[in-house]
C-alpha cells in the first residue's frame, strides 16, 4: 500500500496570495515543495508547524533597516548575542539579536519566543566597518574617517597592515561593539589583539596608503 499523501492549508502565489487553500506535500523538508490543489502550482514553502510561531524581525544594516517575519520554537529562549540565518525577500542574511521587544514596546535582553514581539537584529554576514585614520606623520590635523566593507567573518588585527583599493593603513587599535562576546576589553590595542568584522565598533589606524604605493 502506497503512503498517504501528506496535505496542508498553506497560501498559494498564483491563486491564494493572501488565503490559504490545501496543497500536497511531493517533497519535505526545512522548504518543501508543494502543489496546490486548487490550480496545481508548484512551488516552495515552509510546512505549518505547530511547534513554532512567527514573530516580525527588524534588521539593521549600514544605517538602515526593512521588516521581515522568521519562524521559532515558542519554548526556546532568544537572547541578545544570538545569530541565525534569515531569509528575507530582500535575500538571506546572517543576522546577530540586538535586543527583543515584548507586551507594551519593552525591550528586553532575553525572553522566550512565546513573549516576544519583535526581535531586533543587525545584519552580521556583511558589514561597513567605520575606521578613523591618522596621518603617516604622526600629526592629528589630517586625520579622516572612512569606511571599509567586508565579510562579518573578516578579521582585523592590532600591529597588522591592511589595504582596501586604494587605502592602506595599519592598524593600531579596535573599539568593540557592546552586542560582542569573547573579548576582556572595550577597546583592544595590543599587537596580535584580533576582532572579526561583525564584532568592531570602530577601527583605529595609521595611513600607509603613501607606503603602498611607493612599493610598487
Amino acid at each position: 500500500m502506497s503512503d498517504p499523501v501528506e496535505r496542508v492549508a498553506l497560501a498559494c502565489p498564483a491563486c491564494s496570495p493572501e488565503g490559504e487553500t490545501v496543497h500536497e506535500v511531493l517533497s519535505p523538508g526545512g522548504q518543501a515543495t508543494v502543489r496546490c490543489s486548487e490550480c496545481d502550482h508548484v512551488h516552495k514553502a515552509g510546512l505549518p508547524d505547530d511547534e513554532t510561531v512567527q514573530r516580525d524581525v527588524v534588521v539593521s544594516q549600514s544605517g538602515e533597516s526593512f521588516s521581515a517575519r522568521t519562524e521559532v520554537d515558542p519554548h526556546e529562549a532568544i537572547a541578545a548575542g544570538d545569530e541565525f540565518v534569515l531569509e528575507t525577500e530582500e535575500g538571506i542574511f546572517t543576522v546577530r539579536v540586538t535586543s527583543i521587544e515584548t507586551g507594551g514596546d519593552q525591550r528586553v535582553e532575553e525572553a522566550t519566543g512565546e513573549a516576544a514581539t519583535t526581535i531586533w537584529t543587525r545584519a552580521v554576514g556583511n558589514v561597513a566597518v567605520d575606521v578613523t585614520v591618522h596621518p603617516s606623520e604622526g600629526g592629528r590635523e589630517e586625520t579622516y574617517s572612512t569606511t571599509v566593507h567586508v565579510p562579518g567573518g573578516y578579521a582585523f588585527v592590532v600591529g597588522e597592515s591592511d589595504s582596501f583599493g586604494e587605502e592602506a593603513f595599519g592598524i593600531e587599535g579596535i573599539a568593540v561593539r557592546d552586542d560582542a562576546t569573547g573579548y576582556d576589553r572595550e577597546k583592544l590595542d595590543h599587537d596580535g589583539d584580533e576582532v572579526l568584522a561583525k564584532d568592531v565598533k570602530r577601527v583605529y589606524a595609521r595611513d600607509e596608503t603613501s607606503d603602498a604605493w611607493s612599493a610598487w
